[in-house]
């Protein structure tokens, strides 16, 4: 419901599109327009208008809006807000502002969505993240290419810790093929760490290494660190950060709270994310789709997670918890059944009666595979809205340049 107050306020900032799969150039953009303003008001598009106007979508409304009110820099996710962006949607909202990155989107005629308001001079410009979008990641799918992957960083956590504090981009022995110590890396893990706001800090990035100890990579706020002495671990792929992810962390992120009143202090949540290489050790083909880099951006993103552990091992055992810089009260997770020849990678925890597990919903139906079988699935169709992005993308580069 909207505020009976129907002034537009400048500080009440806009944002619209198809959020197609929840990668981390839409956090991107949602970060950066959430540091223009006070407040951010997210326009989820139809799955009717972007068939329309682009082509199918791989993730249903239910799901992207979920993805969409997940981000921990979003006040409210919008649905069915209207392709080309309409001033009247934002006045409803109070946002004088509608913000977009340094590139032109069309609608189904070839024209700029945001014409209108460029025309009222209610738009702002925010830096587009390269190298990751809905076509990119489709693409992976269809072609089933695996270079996008990303080599194990294989350095000591002393060595990982002196190079990442001496100068924040040389990396040890080949550690560099990771893109995981280098500058922009870094840089990019410590933006996405920040506080609700989008301007301070606040989580913690770390990394386990070959020496069975933790690496800090982005050092989280000394407040967020001494509220939160108790963490809740749970560790997994969370390859294309879809909405069954999104809601397993939602309902741990409840359990926690529950668990927080009970003990009289906040417990939070740290995520173990593994690499690339055990990834697709068990689940061959191209798997992961998103390689650790992007996968761990789109998990730090989520206001559900605390902190995030890269290159966690596959079972937790009580060696890996101990080398966390918390208590862990209990290890999570959803409903699994190993076979004979799998063998239970929380067998340890299980023993030591930190196991929990969180119950089956809506959307635990849904894996990563069933999202890549959407696409093969209608092959043709998707190999279709590739080429018809391709053809866009000359419009829009010919807009682009002509606004310029």
């Amino acid at each position: 419901m909207v505020s009976q107050n129907n002034e537009v306020l400048k500080d009440r900032i806009w944002i619209d599109g198809c959020f197609d799969f929840a990668h981390h150039g839409h956090a991107g953009a949602m970060l950066q327009a959430r540091q223009l303003g006070s407040s951010l008001y997210v326009g989820v598009h139809s799955d009717e208008e972007i068939l329309e106007n682009k082509g199918p979508v791989v993730m249903t409304l239910p799901e992207r809006v979920l993805a969409v009110e997940a981000c921990k820099w979003a006040t409210k996710a919008v649905p069915g807000a209207p392709y080309v962006t309409d001033p009247a949607v934002m006045d409803h909202w109070r946002c004088f502002y509608v913000v977009h990155g340094d590139d032109i989107t069309t609608d189904a005629n070839g024209e700029d969505c945001y014409r209108v308001v460029k025309e009222a001079g209610r738009f702002l410009i925010v830096k587009r993240t390269p190298n990751i979008s809905t076509t990119d990641l489709v693409g992976r799918m269809l072609l089933c290419t695996k270079n996008h992957h990303i080599p194990t960083v294989k350095g000591t956590a002393s060595d990982i810790a002196a190079a990442t504090l001496r100068t924040r981009e040389i990396s040890v022995g080949k550690s560099d093929e990771s893109g995981l110590i280098t500058r922009e890396a870094l840089e990019k893990f410590a933006i996405y760490a920040t506080s609700e706001d989008g301007r301070g800090a606040r989580d913690g990035v770390y990394i386990y290494t070959a020496s069975q100890n933790i690496a800090t990579l982005v050092e989280p706020s000394e407040t967020f660190m001494a509220q939160q002495r108790k963490m809740i671990y749970v560790d997994g792929g969370f390859d294309l950060f879809f909405a069954g992810h999104i809601e397993f962390l939602r309902r741990v992120s409840a359990h926690a709270e529950n668990l927080s009143a009970k003990l009289g202090e906040q417990v939070g949540i740290v995520v173990g994310i593994h690499d690339d290489a055990t990834i697709n050790k068990f689940k061959g083909l191209n798997y992961p789709i998103m390689n650790i880099f992007e996968r761990a951006l789109c998990v730090l993103q989520c206001k559900y997670v605390s902190h995030i552990v890269l290159q966690a091992p596959y079972s937790p055992t009580a060696i890996f918890l101990g080398s966390l810089p918390w208590q862990i009260t209990s290890v999570m997770h959803g409903p699994t059944d190993f076979t004979a020849s799998t063998a239970d990678p929380y067998a340890e925890v299980k023993a030591l009666g930190l196991y929990e597990e969180i119950a089956n919903h809506d959307y635990s139906a849904i894996s990563t595979e069933t999202i890549v079988e959407r696409v093969t699935r209608n092959r043709g169709v998707y190999e279709e809205r590739q080429r018809r992005k391709g053809w866009k993308a000359e419009i829009e580069n010919n807009l682009q340049a002509a606004e310029v």
